[in-house]
C-alpha cells in the first residue's frame, strides 16, 4: 500500500479528497454564476420598465389626441314641452335592414369636391291601433250580449332607427374637401323614410289591424261577453240597430 508523506495517511485518500473538494467548487461556481445572471437579468428589467412604461404613456396620449373621445355635457335644464295622455294598442313590430347611399357634388370635379358615403340603417317600426279614437257609436251590444266594434284604421306609430346598430360603413370624400356635414343626416332622414315604405309595402297595417282585432276578442271574451264582431266603414254585413254602449 502506498503511504503519502503523512505517516498514516495513504496516498488514494488525498487523491479521492481532492477530487471532491475540486467537485464542490466547480458546482458553487456554477451556482454562483447563475445567480449572477439572474441579477443582471432582473436589474435589466427593472431599468427597462419605466421606459416601456413610459412608451406605453406616449402610446395612449397619442391616440387620444388623434382619436379624440368627444364629451358630452347635457344642460341641466330639461323643458317639457307637451304631456298628452296616449291609449295606444301597439300590436306588431317589424326590424328592418336598409343599406343608403348618399353622395352630393359628383360630376367632372367629384374627385376635388365630392362626398359619398355608405349608410348602414337598423330601424324599427310599430304600428297598431288608437283606442283614443273609438268614439261611443262605436261600440254596441245586440240584444243577444254579442259585442260590435268599429276599430279605428290601423296605422304606424314608430318609425326610427336604432342609432346602436346603424352606422356609416365607408365614406369617400374629395382631395380639396372635407365633407358636407348635413350629408349623414340626410342619409339617417332617407333611411327612416325608406323603412317605413318597406313596411308599410310588406303589409304592416293590415296585419296590425288583425293582431289588434285577435287581441282584443281574448280580452272581451275574458270579461264574459259570448261573441265579438268586428265592423268596418265599407262592411258589407249589416249592423243591426242597436243601442251604443255608454
Amino acid at each position: 500500500m502506498c503511504w503519502d508523506g503523512v505517516i498514516g495517511v495513504p496516498h488514494g485518500y488525498n487523491v479521492g479528497m481532492r477530487n471532491i473538494l475540486l467537485n464542490t467548487l466547480a458546482v458553487l461556481a456554477a451556482a454562483a454564476i447563475l445567480v449572477g445572471t439572474w441579477l443582471v437579468v432582473r436589474t435589466v428589467q427593472e431599468s427597462a420598465r419605466p421606459v416601456a412604461e413610459l412608451s406605453a404613456d406616449v402610446s395612449t396620449q397619442i391616440a387620444a389626441i388623434l382619436h379624440p373621445t368627444p364629451t358630452i355635457v347635457p344642460d341641466p335644464v330639461t323643458i317639457v314641452r307637451e304631456v298628452r295622455s296616449l291609449a295606444r294598442l301597439e300590436t306588431i313590430q317589424y326590424t328592418v335592414e336598409k343599406v343608403i347611399t348618399a353622395e352630393s357634388r359628383q360630376g367632372p370635379l367629384g374627385f376635388l369636391f365630392g362626398d359619398r358615403l355608405l349608410f348602414i340603417a337598423h330601424g324599427v317600426v310599430i304600428a297598431g291601433v288608437d283606442l283614443g279614437r273609438l268614439e261611443p257609436e262605436d261600440v254596441w251590444l245586440d240584444a243577444e250580449g254579442r259585442a260590435y266594434l268599429r276599430l279605428p284604421e290601423a296605422e304606424v306609430f314608430v318609425a326610427t332607427l336604432d342609432n346602436g346598430k346603424s352606422y356609416v360603413y365607408d365614406r369617400e370624400t374629395g382631395l380639396l374637401t372635407q365633407g358636407d356635414i348635413s350629408l349623414e343626416a340626410a342619409a339617417r332622414q332617407a333611411a327612416e323614410d325608406e323603412i317605413r315604405r318597406a313596411a308599410l309595402e310588406d303589409g304592416i297595417l293590415e296585419q296590425a289591424r288583425l293582431n289588434a282585432e285577435s287581441t282584443l276578442y281574448r280580452l272581451l271574451r275574458a270579461l264574459g261577453i259570448p261573441d265579438i264582431i268586428f265592423v268596418t266603414e265599407d262592411s258589407a254585413a249589416p249592423v243591426p240597430a242597436m243601442t251604443a254602449t255608454p
